[in-house]
């Protein structure tokens, strides 16, 4: 049996080793710890009590809610349309399949000013589809428009997480079930979906952290009405714009902590997440 060991292009001390990690830092410096720092930095300038006026603010209260909501409809409706379509698209082959599978994922390409402006003319008063509903069930301009736009944006992630999985499970426990009278479903729910538990926890993660910070499309389809329609994203911007920036920033601060903690957990339930996918 051969046995491959690490090679060391120096003995002693390696100079690569401390200058490597210098460059990373210097490049992450200006590009993304400072700019996160500043949010910081100048949310506590004038005070926690600042920051915390401007947290606790009815609008900006409002905002964090509906961002939350309507992230957390959109993540759950992906979630389950991801899980579908990666068994469909794992176990079935068909004519058209990668056709599917490339329309799926486009979401990630396509600009999210184009998918707000394409939902507007599909479900718009007078879009494809929105011309036939009445006015009492328009859906633009409302909380619905927003879940349907992070829904477009969010479209490819779970399926993008879970789909990799569904391809490089073994059949084996599958086949087991079947051959002592379980069913398709009791097969799926008892042996296929357990084993997908760390896939369907990131992709949820995933889908969550991208919704809940969605700006482009969202700020078309919502009309950006405060106390309305206005996301934290939106909250931001229109703070920022009329000079409000203790406002703005204590929302920012906000996100950006929600951000932190998604990825960490990630990061950090990693182990759980793999062992869900081995088993």
């Amino acid at each position: 049996m051969k046995i491959t060991t690490s090679i060391r292009h120096v003995r002693g001390f390696d100079v690569a080793r401390p200058l490597s990690i210098g460059v990373m830092l210097g490049i992450m410096l200006p590009l993304v710890l400072l700019p996160l720092l500043s949010i910081f930095v100048y949310g506590f300038g004038k005070g926690p009590g600042v920051f915390w006026a401007s947290l606790v603010a009815p609008e900006a209260i409002f905002a964090l809610k509906l961002s939350i909501a309507t992230s957390f409809w959109a993540t759950v409706f992906n979630v389950i349309f991801g899980l579908f379509a990666a068994y469909v698209l794992s176990r079935y082959d068909f004519w058209g399949r990668n056709a599917v599978i490339v329309t799926i994922s486009l979401p990630t390409a396509i600009p999210t000013a184009v998918a707000g402006f394409a939902l507007l003319l599909l479900w718009g008063k007078y879009g494809m589809i929105g011309q036939f509903l009445s006015e009492d069930q328009q859906i633009m301009f409302t909380p619905y428009a927003i879940i349907l736009a992070n829904i477009f944006v969010t479209f490819p992630l779970a399926f993008g997480v879970i789909k990799p999985v569904f391809d490089t499970m073994s059949r084996s426990l599958e086949e087991a079930s079947a051959t002592i009278g379980a069913t398709r479903w009791q097969t799926f729910w008892h042996v296929t979906l357990p084993s997908l538990r760390g896939a369907i926890v990131s992709g949820a993660l995933l889908t969550f952290a991208r919704a809940v910070g969605e700006f482009g499309s969202t700020i078309l389809v919502s009309g950006n009405l405060a106390g309305r329609t206005q996301t934290a994203p939106l909250y931001i911007f229109a703070k920022f714009n009329e000079g409000q920036i203790e406002a703005a920033n204590a929302i920012a601060i906000v996100l950006a902590l929600l951000s932190f903690v998604i990825f960490s957990v990630l990061f950090f339930a990693r182990d759980w997440l793999e062992v869900g996918a081995e088993v």
